[in-house]
């Protein structure tokens, strides 16, 4: 699969190292001055804020939750994008039971909000007939359910959830297990982030990982081999046969 991208000085410092006077990287190959051609066995999405505009929601979410406890909600608010919600309280209220509380989480009916997909998904979820995709989210499966149906979005025959591993990200317990359930190599996965804990993830499990732009700025994405605005900047080249192509427009930044 061949993935197609532009904004070439998004590439990432450590992707651009090899053969640049080729064109080609140990990221992708560049076919014009702002469009680089990545290509992979597998894809990999992380849900919210990658395929699912549900930012404002968590934030509200995670407000509401420190307000009933009494508890300021900034420390939640700086580390739950990307999180499971047990790791979110484990960091940022240490004092509290965090098992107990996302049990609490669970019980609880989910809310009915239809959250609209993010610019590009729909488009580029309905060109991956037939090519090996998942999802990976540190939320749980009826959620996640719950807002791919809101959003429209398909539900593909791989999703990890926040139950379905032991540790969530960073550590790259999930995008390991979505790319076994595959059958494809982690480290011949592309990988969608848009969160420092994501990227760090997917970058353990041995992938490459394009940072997308949504929930943190480009620069906060700086370990992604590449960083875009949005999935609106990909688009699949060729599904024939394998490797699968994509076309990719990077951001003109370099991560820091």
């Amino acid at each position: 699969m061949v993935l197609a991208m532009a904004g070439l000085a998004g590439v990432h410092r450590e992707a651009g190292a090899a053969n640049q006077t080729a064109g080609k990287t140990a990221f992708g190959t560049r076919v014009s001055e702002d469009t680089m051609r990545v290509e992979c066995a597998g894809v990999l999405f992380d849900l919210d804020g990658v395929l699912v505009d549900s930012t404002a929601y968590i934030e509200r979410q995670w407000s509401d939750w420190a307000a009933s406890k009494g508890l300021d909600p900034e420390p939640f608010l700086r580390v739950c994008h990307g999180r499971r919600a047990v790791e979110t309280i484990r960091l940022a209220a240490p004092q509290l039971d965090a098992e107990a509380e996302v049990g609490r989480f669970r019980d609880q009916p989910g809310d009915k909000v239809a959250l609209d997909a993010l610019p590009g998904a729909r488009e580029l979820l309905d060109s991956l007939t037939g090519v090996p995709w998942a999802i990976v989210t540190s939320g749980v499966r009826r959620f996640a359910l719950a807002r791919l149906a809101g959003a429209g979005l398909p539900v593909p025959s791989v999703l990890i959830s926040a139950e379905d591993v032991r540790r969530g990200k960073p550590s790259p317990e999930g995008y390991l297990r979505a790319a076994e359930a595959l059958g494809v190599p982690p480290d011949d996965c592309l990988v969608f982030e848009d969160a420092p804990p994501g990227v760090a993830a997917a970058r353990a499990a041995g992938a490459r990982v394009i940072g997308v732009a949504t929930t943190h700025p480009p620069e906060v994405l700086g370990e992604a081999h590449a960083v875009i605005a949005s999935l609106a900047d990909v688009t699949l080249a060729s599904s024939e046969g394998a490797p699968l192509s994509f076309r990719v427009l990077p951001l003109p930044v370099i991560p820091a």
